[in-house]
């Protein structure tokens, strides 16, 4: 941890500004891990320096998006690698001894003026610090350095380039002393130090003679070669080799393993021009006994076939971890098992709090309160940079003389946009805009969404590190969490910046890409419907576009009555009686009709009286809101509501008018006109799911065997047409009138309706089946603690009619005990939940049961199908034969 002298400059105030370091325990136990591996790779016997041709594992890359903290973790890696004083606590103890290990970290940005000399002289400069010249390699960089820099001393350069300034002045003489040590063992004569080539030549005349007097280099097979070489830059990166060989022959006292980390690797050079990358790649290859950890924002592609000629060394064959199908996820990485390219991924919001806390305070206390931190963890998405951002912007808010507040922090900073698109072609910049507006994509869609006729730019983009995947989702790929805000909110300023017109065809263009992909997917289904509705309803309402293909797909949705969630309401969004836009209302429609599974049902008539009332949608999509308020109606109640919105629906002809139909033969059965509901019925076809009906009015006139039928034929239409709402109600109403007649084939039914129910989300019809198992153990046990946990089940929903259901099944176990007290009770209650009218044919159910008369109330009496008696005589028997049969 050390002191951030642009916080401490940034204020009279005294605290202390530490540059905290949050715990990256998990890349530090990749680096431990390649290190043991490489030392255990050098010291077996069979290990050739001079190898080229072996695969290569000598190498580690930590990849991230920019302002992830790389460099820091590169800065920590380096100091813990040269001192215990300097790791972190929580890294634990290494298995090697600190000085065998060379740590050499090489900034590569542009801002370090990094270039591929400085580079190799880095290195040996390193080594340099051992003492001893290197003869073979300081040899052949004296000849280039006098051919490639003539008339500028080596050591002048070294000094302006502030390179090591202790060991820069060490360097020239070894280099001096390995030139004399060379020159004497071939007793060449006199001075030699200016004789540059005088000691090369006749170095490679000895080499190539085998003469005994060059034994000592003799051992470097390629080392004449390397002296008759042209001494240009590729002949420099090629010296590398030379290196590797003097380090493999070290004496073991002063033995070392270099750890050489290249930070900022992203500023090598992009994916066309690979100069500079091609000569480190080398570098690496012809060093296999140094490790080399790399840092950048992308993935190294070494190990792709498709860069066969750009570089020299490629493929899986020469790199096999960092093989393309090597790459682990950004959770289960590691350097174990081939695996050694590890995205550096974002803080844990514990370790985000902990830096804010850390990194200002004053008498040991954090200077950032709680509450501000909250607000930064959760806007930053981990990210470090957005929280040293926020350090810095509390630290201005703070020399106003305003106290910082938690909305200060609801913010974005245009700096990371700046960070993000800094090494982007205008392509890729251009992509990036585009899926932004996306939650998820694949590289169709990113390509649609650009307007674009080619995927190239898409495919590079995909490789950066800000583009998060999950293989196994519908659209495998995303944007990070705060680069994908601030690309949408912050104040632009970037030469290529979008106009409002610009970020609305892009919108266009993305939600017709999504329409097409839903309606010509090779592979259609509920989770493309889903899917494209989730992101098509986002953007239709905040760019206000025409609803388009959501009308059809709002119609596929709530046909098969699964009601996943797709618009779960935030505080920013419109509540529904604030809608502006036709978008704006069918998002709301649409999440009312998903959340009432969830809400009471009030609510859920509140919600679709607004959107009715607000005149927003087109008609066949106010009558879909005018049919769902009915039903709400309905089961609050509200009869004569319900029947004048079922009617209005019915009478328009449109695509709900067979349910509307269906609606109103339920509001008549429900008014015990059985002979009404019983003729609508028969005229409503699949679409009205008659055969559902029909069972509906069958069960409550005893006839059990002729509803058992009509249910398993609903059920049997409902898989023929794939609709998997209707099959599990269907089967929810077969486990219902079974239980009944025959509890051993209810246990069966209620097993088959909770398959059914699994995965969807239908309140209803789950309350449906649990009544049907307290029907099942009728006359068994005790079943009134039951009862009341299932009321206040039902209360909680507002579903009159399964409170209704629930003290009619409640009955029918009272009677079947002949618990005379305990069936008036369940009656009372009937008769005080049916005051309006509706379920009151319940009441004379109850008493057809229990062997009583039906007691006088208003209103009309029910109209049984085939008269009192014969249905009082079928409910009758069934009480008798469970008792008889009671398990």
């Amino acid at each position: 941890m050390g002191r951030d002298l642009r916080v401490l400059f940034s204020s009279n105030d005294r605290f202390d500004a530490n540059e905290a370091f949050t715990n990256r325990q998990r890349q530090w136990d990749a680096v431990a891990t390649a290190l043991e591996q490489h030392l255990v790779r050098v010291a077996d016997p069979a290990f050739d320096v001079q190898d080229l041709e072996a695969p290569r594992d000598n190498i580690l890359v930590l990849h991230g998006l920019g302002g992830v903290g790389k460099t820091t973790l590169s800065r920590k890696i380096e100091a813990a690698l040269a001192s215990a004083d300097h790791r972190p606590a929580q890294w634990g103890e290494p298995t090697w001894p600190h000085e065998r290990i060379l740590p050499v970290r090489i900034d590569l940005a542009r801002s370090a003026g990094a270039d591929f000399e400085r580079v190799i002289l880095t290195i040996r400069l390193a080594l340099a610090e051992l003492g001893r010249p290197l003869p073979a390699f300081d040899l052949a960089l004296r000849r280039y350095w006098d051919a490639v820099h003539p008339g500028e001393p080596l050591e002048e350069y070294l000094r302006r380039a502030g390179l090591k300034a202790k060991v820069a002045q060490a360097l020239p003489r070894q280099m001096q002393a390995a030139l004399g040590e060379v020159a004497g063992a071939l007793m060449l004569p006199g001075a030699v130090g200016a004789a540059v080539g005088q000691v090369t030549g006749a170095a490679v005349r000895a080499l190539r003679e085998r003469r005994q007097t060059a034994r000592a280099l003799a051992g470097c097979t390629r080392l004449a070669d390397l002296l008759e070489a042209e001494p240009d830059l590729e002949a420099l990166s090629f010296y590398a080799h030379l290196l590797a060989w003097e380090i493999e022959r070290l004496p073991a006292k002063r033995s070392v393993t270099p750890v050489i980390m290249l930070d900022t690797f992203e500023d090598v050079g992009d994916r066309t021009h690979r100069d500079l990358e091609r000569l480190l790649q080398r570098v690496v290859w012809l060093m296999p006994n140094a490790l080399f950890v790399i840092t950048g924002r992308s993935r190294l592609q070494w190990g792709d076939e498709a860069l066969q000629g750009q570089l020299d060394y490629t493929g899986p064959a020469a790199w096999p971890g960092l093989a393309p199908h090597d790459l682990p996820s950004a959770h289960t990485a590691s350097a174990a098992g081939g695996h050694r390219q590890l995205l550096i991924g974002d803080f844990s919001p514990e370790d985000c709090d902990d830096y804010l806390a850390r990194r200002l305070s004053r008498d040991d206390e954090p200077l950032i309160d709680d509450s501000i931190r909250t607000v930064i963890t959760a806007r930053s998405h981990g990210l470090p940079l957005h929280l040293d951002l926020c350090v810095h912007r509390f630290l201005e808010i703070r020399r106003t003389g305003r106290t910082p507040q938690p909305a200060d922090f609801d913010h974005t900073f245009p700096a990371l946009l700046a960070r993000t698109l800094s090494d982007l072609t205008p392509d890729e910049r251009h992509v990036l805009r585009s899926v932004a507006l996306l939650d998820a994509f694949d590289a169709a869609l990113a390509a649609r969404a650009a307007g674009l006729t080619r995927e190239a730019p898409v495919m590079r983009l995909l490789e950066r590190p800000f583009i998060r995947e999950n293989p196994f989702a519908l659209w495998p790929h995303h944007l990070h969490g705060v680069i994908r805000s601030t690309l949408r909110t912050a104040d632009d300023q970037t030469d290529d910046r979008w106009t409002p017109g610009d970020w609305k065809r892009a919108a266009e263009r993305a939600f017709t890409a999504l329409g097409e992909q839903w309606t010509t997917s090779a592979t259609p289904g509920r989770m493309m419907l889903v899917g494209c509705l989730r992101q098509g309803l986002r953007l239709a309402r905040d760019h206000r576009l025409d609803l388009g293909w959501l009308t059809d797909a709002a119609w596929a949705y709530v046909d098969d009555s699964i009601w996943e969630p797709l618009a779960p309401p935030t505080p920013d969004e419109p509540d529904g009686t604030g809608s502006q836009t036709a978008a704006e209302a069918l998002v709301e429609l649409l999440s009312a009709l998903a959340r009432r599974q969830h809400e009471h049902r009030e609510r859920t008539a509140e919600r679709l009286t607004a959107v009715v009332d607000n005149g927003l949608l087109p008609a066949e999509l106010t009558e879909m809101a005018v049919y769902y308020l009915a039903k709400a109606q309905r089961d609050l109640g509200r009869s004569e509501a319900s029947r004048e919105g079922m009617q209005r629906v019915a009478d328009g002809g449109g695509r709900r008018a067979p349910a509307a139909r269906r609606g109103l033969a339920h509001l008549a059965r429900i008014a015990g006109d059985f002979t009404t509901a019983l003729g609508t019925a028969r005229t409503l076809g699949w679409e009205g799911r008659h055969h559902r009906v029909l069972g509906d009015i069958w069960w409550t006139q005893g006839l059990m065997d002729q509803a058992t039928a009509a249910y398993e034929t609903a059920r049997a239409e409902a898989e023929q047409h794939g609709i998997a709402g209707e099959r599990a109600t269907a089967q929810a109403q077969l486990a219902f009138v079974t239980a009944f007649t025959d509890p051993a084939r209810a246990d069966d039914e209620l097993d088959l309706a909770h398959h059914l129910l699994s995965g969807l989300d239908l309140r209803a019809t789950t309350l449906t089946t649990k009544v049907a198992a307290l029907i099942r153990d009728a006359g068994t046990t005790d079943l009134d603690a039951r009862a009341r946990l299932l009321r206040t089940e039902i209360s909680v929903g507002g579903l009159a009619s399964a409170e209704a259901t629930l003290e009619l099944g409640l009955a029918f176990h009272h009677a079947v005990r002949g618990a005379d007290a305990a069936v008036e009770a369940a009656l009372s209650r009937l008769e005080e939940l049916t005051r309006n009218g509706d379920y009151a044919c319940y009441t004379d159910i109850v008493c057809f049961m229990a062997g009583r008369l039906i007691p006088a109330r208003p209103g009309p009496p029910a109209r049984w199908l085939d008269g009192e008696e014969a249905t009082r005589d079928r409910w009758r028997t069934l009480v008798t034969a469970r008792r008889g049969g009671t398990r």
